[in-house]
């Protein structure tokens, strides 16, 4: 019986100074960004540009890409409920072909 007294003191306890320190930790604020800095940080990670050339044959599980952008990209297949690629580098012109057993296609993203 006391045992659960002081289990149940201890927990009031942490949960007292876990709210205190939440309260009176700062709140975070973004660094100001200027449009180069946001677009490069796009580019570096989400979905890849439309110089990205994708062939998808959604019912053979089949994706080919094509880099068309001018420049060596680091792309990767998203597979929805499936295995995705790893990420590959592709020089300017070079395509690569995916092909997957369980899921369905998504997207190509940079990485």
């Amino acid at each position: 019986m006391q045992y659960r007294k002081r289990l149940s003191g201890g927990l009031i306890t942490a949960a007292a100074l876990l709210g205190t320190a939440l309260a009176a930790s700062p709140t975070a604020t973004a660094a100001p960004t200027t449009s180069a800095t946001a677009a490069s940080a796009r580019a570096l990670r989400g979905t890849a540009p439309a110089c990205v050339k994708r062939d998808v044959v959604k019912h053979r599980k089949y994706v080919k890409v094509t880099n068309l952008c001018g420049r060596a990209m680091h792309l990767k297949v998203v597979i929805d409920w499936g295995p995705d690629s790893r990420c590959l580098t592709y020089q300017h012109k070079q395509q690569w072909e995916w092909t997957w057993g369980r899921g369905s296609y998504g997207k190509v993203v940079t990485c």
